[in-house]
């Protein structure tokens, strides 16, 4: 779709160096720029608060779909498989209890921040139980069909309608940005539900009420 492609770690780094404060960029530490770009699996910062940082990430989303799966009716707590919930516990108080208190006393006096190894791969093994129940679950999937053919709408829409995106984003256009790139930027920091109503104002017709 792009030709510059899309990756979240680099666009959160080109977020904060290009985009934030009307495109001058906050000029970070080198540090703070790579504990942000090396937030997600992939990539060690270098730094002991970057890797904190990186495990937290990682211990937040988890939880975050966890509970969202709960609501939806995805999963129960009960469905927890027993070798990880023995670990880690079998509520969202419980496994945040035993992985910052396990993140705590594994990582203290030492020049790393790491849990331990049980610990570890119970949360390995909640992340592979979450893609077999979740990420791959039917349901989940047939909405990503969808939200792919959404993105792409609002891409080829303002690819056609340069005109229409907010200002600073034009005006970055304007010292040499590909337009490309801007419209991903615009895109890509929507929020779900911004994203779902740009769509609807775009190209679903209102209702007339007499």
């Amino acid at each position: 779709m792009c030709p510059y492609g899309y990756c979240h770690s680099d666009q959160s780094v080109r977020t904060i160096d290009v985009l934030e404060k009307g495109g001058m960029g906050l000029n970070l530490t080198l540090e703070v720029r790579d504990g942000i770009k090396n937030h997600q699996t992939k990539g060690m910062p270098a730094t002991l608060e970057g890797r904190i940082v990186r495990f937290s990430d990682k211990i937040a989303y988890i939880h975050h779909d966890m509970d969202d799966a709960i609501r939806a009716g995805i999963l129960k707590e009960s469905d927890v498989p027993r070798e990880i919930g023995d670990v880690i516990g079998y509520t969202t108080g419980e496994r945040l209890d035993h992985f910052i208190h396990d993140l705590v006393s594994t990582s203290y006096g030492k020049d790393d921040i790491q849990m331990s190894e049980p610990v570890a791969k119970a949360m390995q093994d909640l992340r592979r139980f979450m893609f077999e129940r979740v990420y791959q679950n039917k349901e989940a999937k047939s909405e990503e069909g969808k939200a792919v053919m959404l993105v792409q709408t609002l891409y080829a829409y303002y690819r056609r309608h340069l005109e229409l995106l907010p200002g600073d984003y034009i005006k970055l256009m304007d010292k040499g940005e590909p337009e490309e790139k801007i419209v991903c930027d615009y895109i890509g920091a929507m929020t779900d539900r911004f994203a779902i109503a740009k769509y609807e104002e775009i190209y679903i017709p209102r209702s007339w009420h007499g």
